[in-house]
């Protein structure tokens, strides 16, 4: 809901600033005193185009700052504001500024963070609707037809959505299946033959690193094989080294007994003995560790290379051609195999295409019934509109196979005939400036809270008309606000000027050559006497005082 309006060096208002209340409110005013600049500047806020020619002469910029009623928390509104990184504080009002240089330079804010205005027009379109003599959004809009007819029938769409979210992912497994099997057909003979070369040379991981330690220490047992034997010479029979020290060690075993210094030598002579083990044990292991065999080392360079030349062939490392084996070997199996797993995802298609179907038929029966009771609705408020010879119907059309989506299967759209026997087209089509404006009430009351901005504009709604239609009009905008919407009714009709809960009156002012628009809320003094002039014109007289002052009292 629109809870303040500024307005800074707009056309002829130089300086603006209203408050708005819930209900009906009406603006009213001589003709030319600006009550279009007034929409223009709103119309800025909600990210209408920047034409430098609303800013006022003689001044470099112009501002205008709408103040709205904070979105409900999870309302498509206060989510889109989330998704643009848009902080809304919890029971905060929204504000939009929109600054327009007289240069054409333009800038947006929502709540004093830059934005486009392609997101202030996203915005304004939850906010306030506006429908005026040559409106083309809204309820003219077929895109959003489907969406007010599926909340006049409560319908439950999130479940056509979800049915047809899940046919989708169906249809994507199926043609992901059917895009890798065609892949492998298409590669089939080049896999048999991969497959067949990686199985017969079954690679192991960590088999290379192996391989070349191996290649490597034979290598090195070539270059140190002399010298390893001469070492072990040293250590073998019985004149070696370690037989030499176990006979010392027996004769001095004899004599240790005699000074306490033999014992300690014999002691470290046990100790040498057996280091002199280990070393030959660790010896005769590395010498079996790098024992040179030709064939053996010819054997395992035969397999290194094999293994370093697979990996090239396939552009990867040696130790993932275990792996590589297997990825291979399944998308041969899968050409095997293939006919039966997509028989499978065909049938999952299949159910969950059913079941899309089931669900959006159940939907379009609910939009069928839904559109003859609102057919049947807006019949009812046109004739005391002025717009008896009318007729209005709901389309629901059935769309090709092709263009069902998550909404259904159907398209909607609302059509009028304003002549007997003409063809029903849409309404931007047919109806002139006032009738479509009272096609749009009629359409709003039979409506009531089903979509749409909390707040809606009618320009002039009344143009054309008088007497009992204009009261009818008045009647439908106030049951409308009364059915939790604010309503702004731009009128020249005393009869909908007084339903209003709240009045506006718009008035135009000169002094020297400098021209000003200026705009007042009436009091109840204030409202009687504006709705006389309205009816009497120029010169206010009593009679049409007492007129005015019998309408506000029905009107109450």
């Amino acid at each position: 809901m629109l809870t303040a309006l500024s307005i800074a060096n707009i056309v002829l208002i130089e300086r603006l600033d209203l408050d708005f209340e819930a209900g009906l409110g009406v603006l009213t005013g001589e003709t030319g005193a600006g009550k279009s600049i007034l929409l223009d500047a709103l119309g800025l806020a909600l990210g209408a185009r920047a034409d430098s020619a609303l800013v006022r002469q003689g001044t470099d910029r112009a501002q205008v700052t709408a103040s709205f009623a904070p979105p409900a928390a999870g309302s498509p509104l206060a989510t889109l504001l989330a998704d643009n990184d848009i902080t809304q504080g919890v029971g905060e009002p929204l504000i939009i500024r929109r600054t327009l240089k007289a240069d054409g330079g333009s800038r947006a804010f929502l709540n004093d963070q830059p934005c486009s205005a392609a997101l202030l027009r996203e915005v304004g379109g939850h906010l306030v609707e506006i429908h005026g003599q040559h409106d083309d959004r809204g309820l003219l809009a077929p895109a959003g037809h489907r969406a007010l007819l599926d909340a006049y029938a409560r319908a439950d769409t999130a479940a056509v959505a979800a049915a047809h979210a899940a046919w989708r992912a169906a249809e994507a497994k199926l043609a992901a299946a059917r895009a890798a099997i065609a892949e492998a057909e298409r590669d089939r003979e080049w896999l048999e033959h991969c497959v067949a070369e990686l199985q017969a040379l079954a690679p192991q991981p960590g088999e290379e690193a192996e391989l070349a330690e191996a290649r490597a220490a034979m290598q090195k047992g070539e270059r140190l094989a002399g010298d390893l034997g001469a070492i072990l010479e040293v250590f073998d029979g019985s004149d070696g080294g370690p037989a030499l020290l176990r006979g010392a060690a027996r004769r001095l075993d004899r004599l240790a007994g005699d000074h306490a210094l033999l014992a300690e030598a014999l002691a470290a002579l046990d100790r040498a003995i057996i280091e002199a083990d280990e070393a030959e044990t660790k010896l005769h292991e590395a010498a079996r560790a790098m024992e040179y065999d030709p064939e053996r080392l010819d054997a395992t360079e035969t397999r290194l290379f094999e293994l370093r030349a697979m990996a090239r062939k396939h552009a990867c490392q040696p130790d993932e051609l275990a792996d590589l084996t297997g990825t291979l070997a399944a998308r041969l199996d899968a050409i095997e195999g293939g006919s039966a797993g997509l028989a499978r995802l065909e049938a999952a298609v299949a159910e969950s295409a059913a079941a899309y179907t089931r669900a959006a038929t159940v939907l379009s029966d609910q939009r069928a019934k839904a559109a003859a009771r609102l057919d049947a609705a807006v019949a009812d408020e046109l004739a005391p509109l002025k717009l008896d010879a009318a007729r209005f119907r709901t389309l629901v059309e059935r769309l090709p196979a092709d263009r069902w989506g998550p909404g259904g299967i159907d398209r909607v759209e609302f059509l009028i005939a304003t002549n007997p026997g003409a063809p029903f087209a849409p309404l931007a089509k047919i109806a002139s400036g006032g009738e479509l404006s009272r096609f749009i009430l009629a359409l709003k009351v039979a409506l009531a809270e089903e979509g749409g901005a909390d707040t809606i504009i009618f320009d002039e709604i009344d143009r054309g008309v008088g007497g009992a239609v204009a009261s009818a009009i008045g009647e439908r905008l106030a049951r409308l606000a009364g059915a939790g919407k604010q309503l702004l009714a731009v009128t020249h009709s005393p009869q909908v000027a007084a339903k209003g809960a709240f009045h506006f009156v718009i008035a135009k002012s000169s002094e020297g050559t400098v021209t000003r628009t200026s705009v007042h809320t009436l009091d109840d003094a204030g409202r009687r006497e504006e709705i006389a002039r309205m009816l009497s014109g120029a010169e206010v007289t009593e009679e049409a005082r007492a007129q005015a002052e019998r309408l506000l009292e029905v009107a109450a």
